[in-house]
């Protein structure tokens, strides 16, 4: 495996997702913020949990860009529309698998089986992720195509 590649463009591609994820928020075309998501995991304040979750998004990012990379290797050679391809099936995977199970695990969110608690929690995202807003798979799919493009396109075996 090229750790290197692994690194920089697992960094590189983390950012592009997380900044398209972003301007989704800024634009109204979700209301779901990965990095206070994932950020609130870790910590109660809020304020911090932007910074926080931005960091374990990047870690998160380049630990998925080594399964890719194994993916590529495997396949022995890696191209644009294959790590597209990848990019589908993982936002796939992140909005029927992951998200509605996101409760369970998340010390600060809300579960759609039970009502809130008297702290503030997140709401919970649902199937697909449809309760940050109708357009937030969509923009789930188009941000984790271009993860998947840039590895694809710039990993090197």
């Amino acid at each position: 495996m090229n750790v290197g590649g692994v690194l920089l463009w697992g960094f590189v591609a983390s950012l592009v997702v997380t900044a398209t994820m972003s301007a989704g928020v800024g634009l109204r075309l979700s209301r779901m913020s990965l990095p206070l998501m994932l950020g609130t995991m870790f910590t109660p304040n809020r304020d911090r949990a932007g910074i926080v979750g931005f960091g374990a998004h990047l870690v998160l990012g380049w630990l998925l860009a080594s399964l890719y990379a194994l993916a590529f290797e495997s396949w022995n050679r890696a191209t644009w529309w294959l790590g597209a391809g990848i990019g589908i099936v993982h936002a796939l995977v992140v909005l029927v698998a992951v998200m509605p199970i996101l409760p369970g695990v998340h010390p600060r969110m809300a579960s759609e089986h039970r009502g809130p608690e008297p702290t503030n929690q997140l709401e919970p995202p649902g199937f697909m992720a449809l309760n940050y807003g109708l357009r937030t798979p969509l923009l789930t799919l188009v941000a984790h195509i271009f993860y998947g493009t840039i590895l694809g396109a710039f990993y090197r075996l």
